[in-house]
């Protein structure tokens, strides 16, 4: 019979440490979000247009507030669209 000390379970393997979100605005220095740079935008956007939440971005508050204002005014402008299938 075993003892309770020989007993192994089996357990999932623990992924390494995922790398630690950070607001890219604070670390760069960036303090305006141009519209116009579609190019910047389009990384806070997924494949069909939505804008990306804080929590996947890594983005503070303010600068998420700023990202989400020059996205809408991108689409009013007819910089980006609304909705698509395939943005990138």
């Amino acid at each position: 019979m075993a003892k309770s000390s020989d007993i192994k379970y089996l357990t999932a393997i623990k992924p390494d440490k995922q790398k630690k979100k950070f607001c890219r605005f604070k670390k760069y220095g960036i303090k305006y979000v141009d519209y116009k740079d579609m190019e910047f935008l389009k990384k806070f956007v997924n494949e069909q247009g939505k804008i990306l939440p804080r929590r996947l971005t890594g983005n503070s508050l303010k600068y998420q507030r700023k990202v989400s204002d020059a996205i809408k005014k991108a689409r009013q402008m007819a910089l980006m669209p609304f909705v698509t299938d395939l943005l990138k």
